[in-house]
């Protein structure tokens, strides 16, 4: 077995065949150190190194690449965590030729070059044409890559917004929302709208403009958020939304009413 392929699941500290644990004082050591990947994948390593006489180089380099691996998979849960996504849909699970989206358009924005270069998306489209489970497919992706994510709905957006306003955090509160690479507003138009989720829409599309990238998903086109807005808020928010936007429509029936009336929506009753 090479270093590369030394498979950290596979060892073992206790029971029959376990790998030897490591000496007390190495252990303690690398608890203060705070190496706790590398801790749990040293007994197997070593075992392994031993028998395969490894370079001492080799062994050292397997070990932090545990660590380092380790270390990158927490980050990226506490990222999933932190950004609030609403159902743990991925690109793996979506289906491309089910969208009304271009395959290529799908693709092109997939490689997160937009979030990078700091643009905006907007989806817009009737309810169940995939508009959230793309976007929060593209959020995860933006984790994997390394970035973080913030998701809200305008209305939970609202509400942040809203109690910072009673302490007076508001900008303490939208940079620390702009810290991450790529904000969400999910389903804007849904419920009905007012002066506070507005306020809260501009101050959020502001404090982004040309920093952040920020995605918003509507069963209403980004020119028509004045239906559901105070008229100057949403032609502010919405100038500055689209000059930097991918804007999408999506067309179609309710995929989620498809597969609902094709009994594609539950797993079947044994009986």
């Amino acid at each position: 077995m090479s270093p590369a392929n030394t498979p950290k699941a596979t060892t073992r500290t206790s029971g029959p065949g376990a790998s030897p644990p490591l000496p007390a004082d190495l252990e303690q050591l690398l608890r203060r150190m705070r190496l706790p990947y590398l801790r749990e994948a040293a007994p197997g390593v070593l075992a392994t190194a031993k028998a395969q006489r490894w370079d001492p180089g080799e062994v050292l380099k397997v070990l932090l690449d545990e660590e380092v691996r380790g270390r990158d998979e927490a980050t990226k849960a506490m990222r999933r965590k932190a950004a609030g996504l609403p159902a743990g849909k991925t690109l793996d699970s979506w289906r491309e030729a089910d969208s009304s989206i271009p395959v290529p358009t799908q693709s092109g924005l997939a490689t997160l070059e937009w979030v990078g270069r700091g643009e905006n998306l907007a989806i817009s489209g009737p309810s169940g044409t995939g508009k959230t489970h793309f976007v929060e497919a593209l959020a995860h992706k933006v984790i994997d890559e390394g970035m973080r994510v913030s998701w809200f709905t305008l209305e939970s957006l609202t509400n942040t917004i809203g109690r910072a306003a009673v302490d007076g955090s508001i900008s303490k509160v939208l940079a620390r929302i702009t810290r991450a690479e790529l904000v969400v507003v999910d389903d804007i138009g849904m419920l009905p709208s007012g002066q506070a989720a507005a306020e809260a829409f501009y101050r959020l599309v502001d404090a982004t403009y040309e920093r952040r990238s920020l995605a918003v998903t509507s069963n209403i086109h980004p020119s028509g958020y004045d239906t559901i807005m105070p008229k100057t808020l949403a032609t502010a928010a919405v100038d500055r939304l689209l000059h930097h936007a991918h804007v999408i429509i999506t067309e179609g029936t309710s995929l989620r009413l498809s597969e609902a009336t094709t009994g594609r929506g539950v797993i079947p009753l044994t009986t």
